[in-house]
């Protein structure tokens, strides 16, 4: 399974994609909102776990331009925040989320958040 992660603090895409890795799962990296919304066009990711408050577009931003094009509009989008208000989890599923995850990131609620939307790891593709 192929996860697009759109984040742009390098210590946490570092953790959260080693730790993807080591499950199975091939992690494609985006830095900023406008990179996370081209390669989920580019890359075909079966997953996106996308942090709320990036560079050049937000990622309230970036998931509705996810969601409101046809070939990308069905891949699931985990939002990912460290400002975990009351109605923020309202407000990333109004802008085309599937779910919610406040960070600090809980691994395994996260992973199981993950395999409820797109399934189980499976091996990385060659």
């Amino acid at each position: 399974m192929r996860i697009l992660l759109v984040e742009d603090h390098e210590e946490i895409w570092d953790f959260l994609s080693r730790r993807l890795r080591r499950r199975g799962f091939e992690v494609v990296l985006a830095a900023d909102g406008q990179e996370g919304v081209d390669k989920a066009g580019s890359e075909s990711p079966d997953i996106i776990l996308l942090d709320m408050n990036l560079p050049i577009i937000d990622g309230w931003t970036a998931a509705s331009m996810i969601k409101a094009e046809s070939k990308t509009a069905h891949i699931p989008i985990i939002a990912l925040t460290a400002h975990a208000m009351s109605g923020d989890r309202e407000k990333a599923i109004a802008a085309g989320c599937n779910d919610y995850h406040p960070k600090p990131v809980d691994f395994s609620r996260l992973l199981a958040q993950i395999e409820a939307l797109g399934g189980k790891a499976a091996p990385a593709r060659a």
